[in-house]
């Protein structure tokens, strides 16, 4: 449960962070007359949706174990991952889309609208803002091993990445001329299929899991090892591996001797156990068949 707080928390001081640098970038570009700005306050709107998806899936994934849920709500957070990562195709797709309208129209002789002062420092502060917001979040994501976290903050880092592409624009179109605002949109395409190969990056992985892709080679080869350094274990066949939000599932057939008891094969089971749960965490959900040495042959 701490984990889930800790992600709620960290997603809660983003989303607010996010409210106010959305009123403020809308309000910069209205009144400095920088439609740069405007739009990157409409795209920050998109973060405060990437936030309520995470909080939401955040709080679903936390509810206990039932019985139309037997391995618990964990992906509830991988579905929150794939959504955030759709969410920066689009904004990717935004970007660039808007960017390339503009310079067509640039190259076709239009002028774009010179933008006041106040943008720019609007920008900048949106840089340094969402630039902390994604190293923060992006490290108790990895602390708590936690995708969708890291998602999030990428879309926060996607945001700075924005802010940069305006405050360009806006910077050149000040020092240089009007002329020079295209700038602006030759950077945000740049930064959109940077955005969009981070999406993918993103979200592979969490389609990977929704079907329950099996875990890394060298995750199951280590699985294994732990598995056959518990005494009386004589081999370890039929391992099957998947992912379930933060934690593993782990199913295997166990062989033993084929004169153990019940009562020792049990306590091998445990010991199994302990030990998965120990290297892989004790949310990890472990199912495993005994089985004879002698029908192993």
């Amino acid at each position: 449960m701490d984990r889930e707080k800790k992600i709620s928390q960290v997603t809660l001081v983003g989303a607010l962070a996010n409210l106010l640098l959305t009123a403020g970038k809308i309000v910069a570009g209205v009144v400095a007359h920088s439609a740069a700005m405007l739009a990157d306050g409409i795209h920050s709107l998109s973060d405060l949706v990437s936030d309520a998806v995470v909080l939401l899936f955040v709080h679903l994934s936390a509810k206990e174990k039932d019985k139309e849920h037997p391995y618990g709500h964990g992906k509830f957070q991988t579905f929150a991952t794939l959504i955030v990562a759709v969410l920066l195709v689009v904004v990717a797709a935004e970007l660039c889309a808007g960017g390339v309208e503009k310079i067509v129209k640039a190259f076709h002789g239009e002028i774009l609208p010179m933008p006041g002062r106040l943008a720019l420092w609007a920008a900048a502060i949106s840089i340094l803002v969402k630039e902390a917001l994604y190293q923060w979040t992006a490290r108790v994501g990895k602390k708590l091993d936690a995708p969708v976290m890291i998602a999030n903050a990428w879309h926060h880092r996607s945001d700075a990445l924005s802010s940069i592409g305006s405050f360009v624009g806006i910077g050149a179109a000040l020092l240089l001329g009007s002329k020079w605002a295209v700038l602006d949109s030759v950077t945000g395409v740049a930064i959109s299929i940077f955005i969009f190969v981070i999406a993918v990056k993103i979200g592979l992985p969490a389609i990977k899991e929704l079907l329950d892709v099996s875990l890394p080679e060298d995750v199951e080869k280590e699985i294994q090892t732990i598995v056959s350094s518990v005494p009386d274990v004589e081999d370890v066949h039929e391992l099957r591996t998947r992912r379930s939000g933060s934690d593993y599932v782990i199913d295997a057939h166990i062989v033993v001797r084929p004169d153990m008891t019940v009562l020792d094969g049990h306590e091998v089971c445990t010991c199994i156990e302990r030990a998965l749960r120990a290297r892989f965490g004790e949310g990890t959900i472990i199912s495993l068949h005994i089985e004879p040495s002698i029908d192993a042959e």
